[in-house]
């Protein structure tokens, strides 16, 4: 694949807030997830600030060590409009808050644009890009998933929003 983007777009019969607050819990991640890799918040608190980092458990079968965690760093907030995060890893993934500053991140963004539609629609675009992935990564393909993945997300994402709005 020569791009370094792919997106995805849904309308949400809910209000762009409410669509906003299950983005901005980590709590949700693992419902909005299409994949069934992320399995739960390790630091549930929402997300408020650019630069604030959340740790989630995974799970991914050819993964070395199966289960594992990955930080994820806050690189957009502007509420009910966007929301971006950057995964990461640290030395030490086990057994200790990790700081900012023991952890790489690897250059592939996760991000969603939010507009309102009226009052209780809203249209999302997932966007998933690893332009800023270094060339010394070349162990991982990239995107390591079916791009159908952010379909599904966007599907998940609407039926949490939509009970919740």
């Amino acid at each position: 694949m020569t791009e370094k983007r792919i997106h995805t777009t849904a309308t949400v019969d809910a209000p762009i807030e409410a669509v906003f607050a299950v983005l901005a819990d980590p709590s949700s991640h693992e419902a909005i997830d299409g994949t069934g890799w992320v399995r739960a918040p390790l630091d549930p608190e929402p997300l408020t600030a650019v630069g604030q980092i959340f740790r989630m458990a995974m799970y991914h079968e050819n993964h070395p060590e199966k289960d594992y965690e990955m930080a994820n760093r806050v690189d957009v907030l502007d509420p009910p409009r966007a929301i971006a995060w950057q995964p990461g890893q640290g030395p030490e993934q086990r057994g200790h808050l990790m700081n900012s500053t023991e952890l790489e991140f690897g250059g592939w963004i996760w991000r969603y644009d939010l507009a309102s539609d009226g009052p209780n629609r809203t249209t999302v675009t997932l966007s998933y890009d690893w332009s800023a992935v270094p060339a010394d990564l070349v162990d991982i393909e990239f995107p390591p998933f079916e791009p159908q993945h952010l379909d599904n997300s966007l599907k998940n994402l609407a039926a949490l929003a939509e009970a919740r709005g």
